[in-house]
């Protein structure tokens, strides 16, 4: 990924995801009388958006596996 426009519509894209999920989970605290602080919720959105980012690489791991692996001669 050494192509600048791929990596700056990557980081655009993980910050948009990033910023909607931290206000989505501030908004949600706050409807149920459990409010977080902002810098809290930015904080869970963070690591909900990379365990959803790695998953979604293993994801794509493991299809690329499964698709191009070689057959056993048995």
């Amino acid at each position: 990924m050494t192509d600048p426009t791929r990596l700056r519509r990557l980081v655009c894209s993980l910050s948009a995801w990033w910023l909607i999920l931290a206000m989505g989970l501030w908004l949600l605290g706050r409807a149920t009388d459990q409010s977080a602080s902002p810098w809290a919720c930015a904080a869970s959105a963070a690591f909900l958006l990379a365990v959803g980012e790695a998953g979604d690489w293993l994801r794509r791991r493991w299809r690329h596996y499964r698709t191009h692996r070689k057959p056993r001669r048995g």
